[in-house]
């Protein structure tokens, strides 16, 4: 359960820092030549505060942010899953 929970996250994460890479600027950079500031717009992007959009994300969401959703998937995993066995 907790690797599915996991690989959610982890896709969601993907697409949060997809839609936050200043891709227009990247493609123009790239097609006028201008690779510095390719790299440049690369290496900021780095530093985005993507950690903090991801932490409303899931606030708005009502579900936990950081490691906090693992103790309710434990407790789910010893209540529901263990309780069939």
């Amino acid at each position: 359960m907790a690797a599915w929970i996991i690989g959610i996250r982890a896709t969601q994460k993907a697409f949060l820092l997809a839609l936050l890479e200043p891709s227009k600027q990247l493609r123009e950079a790239e097609a006028n030549g201008n690779l510095t500031a390719r790299l440049a717009l690369l290496e900021e992007a780095k530093s985005h505060p993507w950690g903090a959009v991801w932490d409303e994300f899931c606030r708005r969401h009502y579900v936990p942010a950081g490691a906090a959703w693992l103790p309710e998937a434990e407790s789910y995993v010893e209540t529901t899953v263990r309780a069939r066995g």
